[in-house]
Formats: C-alpha cells, structure tokens, sequence
C-alpha cells in the first residue's frame, strides 16, 4: 500500500510540475511582444479600427484562462477595457472545437459614439470586394485548420456565461450608466438566467433578475424606486424577412409602487408611487435593435403625484405663457404608448382640488414635448394649452386662435367672454388646420 502511495504521490507531482511547465510556456508566448503585436494587428483588421492592447496573460486561477489587459480601440472617442477573461470550454477543445466558456469584462467603457463608429466600419468592411480585401493570417482560423471561417456561425462564439464587472456606457449627451451583471445561455442561445444591477448613474440602484420557466417563457423581476416590476416574458427566434433569424420578444409586467422619479433621474418632471400594467413586443434580427423596435402599451395610475416645473392653475390665471413652479394633484391616470424611444401619453386625465386636466402629449427621443390639454378651474370653461418645451423645462400656452378668440370674448363680453373666446377661438384654429393641412 506505501508503495502505491508513493507512485501515486510522485504522478500528482509529477503533473503539478508539468501544468507549471505548460503554463510557463504559454506565459511566456502569450506575453511575448510577438504575439501581442499579432493580436493587436488581428483585432484592427477584423474591426477596421485600429487596437491597442496593453499586455496578454495566462491566467491559471481561478480556472486557466487567457487574460488581455488595457485594451483600447482607436475609436472618437476611444472605447476601453480594462481587462477581458476568455475562457474556453477545455472538453470541446479536447475535441479540436474553440469555444468560450467564460466572458469577462472588467472596468470597461462603451461610448455610445464608438460603438456607432465600430459598427459603421465593420459594415464598410463588408462593402469591400474579396478580391481587395488584405490577406492578414487569422489566428482563431489557425486554431480550427479543418473548419472553412464561412461556415462558422456567428452564435458559434458566443460566451456560454459572461461576467460583467464595471461596464459603463456612455450615452450619445455624455450621461454614463455603470452596472455589473452576469448571464448565463442555453444551448439556443437565450438567457436561462440572468442579474443586472445598476451601480452609478441613470436608474442607479435598480436590481433585475430574468429566470427561464419553460422552453420560450422567462420570469422577469425588477426592483427600483422603492418598488417591483413584475411579469413573463416570451422569446423565441424567427424567420427575418431579409434571411437568416430575428428574435421575438412578448411580454405582460405588472408595476407596483414605484417611484415615478427613480425611472427619470436626474431629472425629475413627475413624482408619485406608480400602478401599471404594461403589454410589450419587439421584433429585430440583432440584439441592439430590440430597443428600436420595442413597442409598449401601458395603462397607468400615479398616487400622491406631483407635477414639477408646470403650475398650470398659474397658467389658466395668466392666459399666457407659464414656466417653472408645480402642480400637486389627487389623482393622474392615463396611457402610454412608445414606439422605440417615442413616448406617446394619451388620454390623461388629472385632478387638483377644484382643477381638472385631460389631454395628450408626445415625448420624441430628443426629450422634446408636443401636445394639448384642456384645464378647468372652478367654474371656468376648459382653457386649452399647446404643450411644448423640453421634459426637463416644460412649459404651456395658449394657442394663437385661444389668444384670438379671448380678445375678441373680451371685447364683447367683458368678463364672462374671456374663457368662452378662448374655446371658441381654439376650435376656430383647428377647423383652419385641418382644412388647408397645417
């Protein structure tokens, strides 16, 4: 038994030795400035831009792994990460077959510019005719000499889970959002499970998980601003019109005493604890164009609410222009519609004491706001206001066929006939829109 012991002691050391050996080398290799320019030259011709990576490592804990550290991609501006973790799955590489087990990201910084201006050379990339394009070695190619590159599908490399530790991303206006998360695939490429929280910026402090349930239907839960949202989602691929695959995405969310100004920092235009109900669906063959083709249907109650930058019993008073102040209201209740980053909100419906205000408005993805609504106050007639402003400083007045028809109420009818020229004279104004189309 001593004797099988010692041989046994002598393999283990025998292999500890020879992963140290072979992990030496492959330190050795992969830090060379050699292999470090190669990468570097692979990544810029693959991209189109060109890449700066500061050193390659073999890590050996807490699983082997090949480590890249202070990559830069020569983008305006430039597009950072700190350190990437690629680890392969080692049985399908036994097998002769690349494929990435784990993905991680480490202080990384996407601007939303360079991510535009990678995606804009890569597609000028695909203009180039074969024939003119450079015949720059591959080294993932030299990694599977029996696999032609054309045959390998894009979802062949995705990661099967991916780390994310300080990812930032930097919005075209220069707003940053920084989150950590980790997702997890199943074999058809969709999340089986994944968490997401937002560290800094825009909807700081938000938790989400998303849990698959059944083959196409996933459990979503979101906790922010004091309160849930809650539902299932569906996903499936489909056939795209152009070929190939788009993904579908379906879903019913229940929202539950949020906070109306955690969904809107920094900026805060409305506060109040928010009720909904919520029907979504998109349909895109990228991942990115999900959110272009979102497209929601909410029905909506806000308890406590107040409105902030908009006193708009200050507004009927004034018959005029009216910015800044506040407007505090019992109840605020109607729909919203988004088609991408369009924001439609119809049907509201508002009271305050002896206020009352019904309308719509449209919030355009600059943040831009169009629209009308028809406040009373006490006993007065609905005094129509054009919405307009931006939602940071939103702002009311009178249309110009209000403004006419209140000076002519007033005239003939001092007094009383303020409020009723001004309903007349907006109607007016609206009949002669519509009949010569503007």
């Amino acid at each position: 038994m001593s004797k099988t012991l010692k041989w046994l002691s002598a393999l283990a050391v025998a292999g500890v030795l020879s992963l140290g050996a072979l992990v030496l080398v492959l330190q050795s290799w992969a830090g060379s400035n050699d292999f470090r320019q190669r990468m570097e030259a692979e990544a810029s011709a693959a991209l189109g831009l060109p890449v700066q990576l500061g050193s390659i490592k073999v890590a050996v804990w807490p699983v082997p792994a090949l480590a890249l550290e202070s990559i830069s991609v020569q983008s305006k501006p430039a597009l950072t990460l700190g350190r990437v973790e690629v680890r392969p799955g080692w049985a399908t590489l036994l097998r002769g077959r690349l494929e990435i087990a784990t993905l991680v990201l480490r202080e990384v910084v996407l601007p939303q510019q360079a991510v535009d201006a990678i995606l804009l050379a890569l597609q000028k990339k695909k203009q180039i005719p074969p024939a003119n394009k450079g015949q720059t070695p591959n080294l993932i190619n030299k990694l599977q000499p029996d696999e032609p590159p054309q045959t390998t599908a894009v979802t062949d490399w995705l990661p099967r889970r991916a780390l994310l530790d300080q990812v930032t991303w930097v919005s075209a206006k220069g707003d940053s959002t920084t989150l950590n998360g980790e997702i997890r695939l199943g074999a058809d490429n969709l999340p089986e499970e994944a968490s997401l929280s937002v560290v800094k910026g825009h909807l700081a402090g938000l938790n989400s998980s998303l849990q698959r349930e059944e083959a196409n239907q996933w459990a979503l839960r979101v906790q922010i601003g004091g309160g849930t949202v809650a539902g299932r989602l569906t996903m499936q691929h489909t056939s795209a019109a152009q070929g190939g695959r788009a993904l579908e995405v379906t879903g019913q969310l229940e929202t539950r005493d949020v906070e109306v100004a955690a969904l809107t920092v920094p900026n805060k235009p409305l506060s109040g604890l928010l009720e909904a109900s919520t029907t979504l669906s998109a349909r895109a063959a990228t991942t990115a164009g999900l959110i272009d083709a979102l497209q929601t249907d909410t029905s909506f109650t806000v308890k406590n609410a107040v409105l902030h930058g908009l006193d708009l019993e200050k507004a009927v008073k004034s018959v005029g222009m009216s910015r800044g102040g506040q407007t505090p209201l019992d109840t605020l209740a109607g729909q919203v519609r988004t088609q991408g980053r369009t924001v439609h909100l119809n049907n509201l419906v508002a009271t305050s004491g002896l206020l009352g205000a019904t309308g719509n408005v449209t919030i355009s993805p600059a943040r831009e706001l169009t629209g009308r609504i028809s406040v009373n106050l006490a006993d007065t007639v609905g005094v129509p206001l054009a919405v307009g402003g931006t939602l940071d400083a939103p702002e009311v007045s009178l249309s110009r066929g209000a403004l006419l028809g209140a000076a002519i109420g007033t005239v003939l009818m001092p007094g009383v006939g303020t409020g009723a020229g001004i309903e007349l004279g907006d109607r007016v104004g609206e009949g002669l829109k519509k009949l010569f189309g503007k």
